[in-house]
Order: structure tokens, then C-alpha cells, then sequence
């Protein structure tokens, strides 16, 4: 029987087993497995990679830990490898155990939850999160303050994803298993969930879209009027309002795009 089988058993029964759960949690570690992988230019869930840490939960206990000077409570303990993996993490930056981090990747003092995957050279800037089994690309750059939502439950709900080359606007929020495309440059205080209207403003007539924003949009926060009962209010919308120009130099041409638009970072 295949580890994703035996998984997917005891899931279904309700029950552990340490040996089968722990060997999961390592692979995920390792970065030989992930909770999503992109597959002919989708992306594909690995429900039985989530369901193997709803188990991991269930199976460890809350204990105290000592992590050098610092202290903790928790069941989960963090990550150790960072040498042998060439990721630089600037203290008190925090990667979980069973969260993957790429070799050139850089924590400064942010946080990477159980299940992330986060690609080759990406910056996660002070204070930015990492949620749940968010799946984030090579040469990213998550700014300071970034929120990247979790999403572990259900099984075979999809992860925030943010594709390869993406910047993410310091304090910008993303969740609810939306999807940011290779290129795209989200300005700060952007918050993109799955309700969230996100409409493409550069032709003659809006096009709205929800839970995607498209390889190398440019996007910016905006506020679109609703009538209610008791008067007319903004409710917070995002706004496509250009494209990062295509550029074999990408900080050459995310600088560019940056002061176009006057996104400030």
C-alpha cells in the first residue's frame, strides 16, 4: 500500500499511527512532497498530503520547547535545517516543522506554518506570514507586514498560491485559496479573498474577476459604492489597473512598474 493510501485509511477511520503520519510530515519537510503542485499550467491539491497533517495534530501533544533563548508551548516544533538547505533566517523569523523553504530563500523575522512550500530566493520580509499550506513561487518578494492566509481545511480546498516572480505590497492580505499569477504586482494594503471583486479597469468596460489575479497584472486597492438601506458605502474592491512589462530583468522591470504606478513598498 502507497503512504498516500495508507493515509487516506486512516483518515477515514479516524485513527493514527504515528510511524505512517511521521514519515508524511518528514517527506513534507523535505520538500519531497506538497499540499498543491502545479500540473499543465493548473494546479493540483494532494488532499492526502493535508489530510497527514490533520492527523500530525492529532497525534502530537502540546509541550514546552526551547528554541536557543526562546520559549514555547506548542505541538509542532520548528524547523533546524537551514544550513544544510541555504536559507537564511534573521532571528526571531519562525519556519514550523513540515513547512518547506527553498535554497537562497531568506525569513527575516516572519513566520512559515506547517504545509507552506515556499520556492527558490524568495524574500519574506519582517512581519510577513506565511499561512497553512500556502504554496509561494520562486523570486517572490513578500513585503513587510504581507498576510498570506492559511488554508488546511477542507481537504480538498485549494491553498493561497502565489506564482513565480509575483511581488506582494507590504501589509497586502491574501486568502481564502486565491491565486496570484507569475509577474503580478500587488500593492500594499491590497486584500484579495474569494469575494473580494477584483476588476480589470484598463479597457472602455470593467471585467470583473474573483479569486485570480493574472500573470503580471498590476494591481492597487479600491473601494467600489453599494446602496444598502441605510445609505450608500465603499466596500473594499482591488483594482487591475496595468501589466508589469515583460523584461528577461525582473527587478529592472518591477522598479519600473513600481514608479509607473506609484506603488510604494
Amino acid at each position: 500500500m502507497t503512504l498516500a493510501a495508507r493515509i487516506e485509511e486512516l483518515f477515514d477511520a479516524g485513527t493514527v499511527e504515528a510511524g505512517t503520519i511521521e514519515e508524511a510530515i518528514r517527506l513534507l519537510d523535505a520538500g519531497e512532497i506538497r499540499v498543491a503542485e502545479p500540473v499543465d499550467g493548473g494546479w493540483r491539491v494532494n488532499e492526502w498530503v493535508k489530510k497527514a497533517i490533520l492527523l500530525y495534530f492529532r497525534l502530537r501533544k502540546v509541550a514546552p520547547m526551547d528554541v536557543g533563548g526562546l520559549h514555547f508551548l506548542d505541538k509542532i516544533p520548528v524547523k533546524s535545517d537551514y544550513a544544510d538547505r541555504g536559507v537564511r533566517v534573521v532571528p526571531p523569523g519562525v519556519a514550523r516543522y513540515g513547512s518547506f523553504l527553498s535554497e537562497g530563500c531568506v525569513l527575516m523575522p516572519g513566520y512559515v506554518n506547517i504545509g507552506a512550500w515556499v520556492g527558490p530566493r524568495t524574500m519574506v520580509d519582517t512581519w510577513a506570514t506565511v499561512g497553512s499550506c500556502a504554496q509561494i513561487g520562486a523570486d517572490v518578494h513578500l513585503a513587510g507586514g504581507v498576510g498570506i492566509g492559511g488554508v488546511l481545511e477542507p481537504p480538498q480546498a485549494a491553498p493561497v498560491i502565489i506564482e513565480d516572480g509575483a511581488f506582494i505590497g507590504s501589509r497586502a492580505v491574501i486568502v481564502e485559496g486565491v491565486r496570484i499569477g507569475a509577474g503580478a504586482v500587488i500593492a500594499p494594503n491590497v486584500v484579495l479573498s474569494a469575494s473580494i471583486p477584483i476588476i480589470d479597469v484598463t479597457g472602455a468596460d470593467p471585467v470583473e474577476l474573483r479569486g485570480e489575479v493574472p500573470p503580471r497584472k498590476v494591481v492597487l486597492p479600491g473601494v467600489r459604492e453599494k446602496r444598502f438601506p441605510a445609505g450608500t458605502y465603499g466596500l473594499q474592491c482591488a483594482l487591475i489597473v496595468g501589466e508589469r512589462s515583460a523584461s528577461t530583468d525582473l527587478k529592472t522591470s518591477l522598479n519600473d512598474v513600481l514608479r509607473e504606478f506609484a506603488i510604494a513598498v
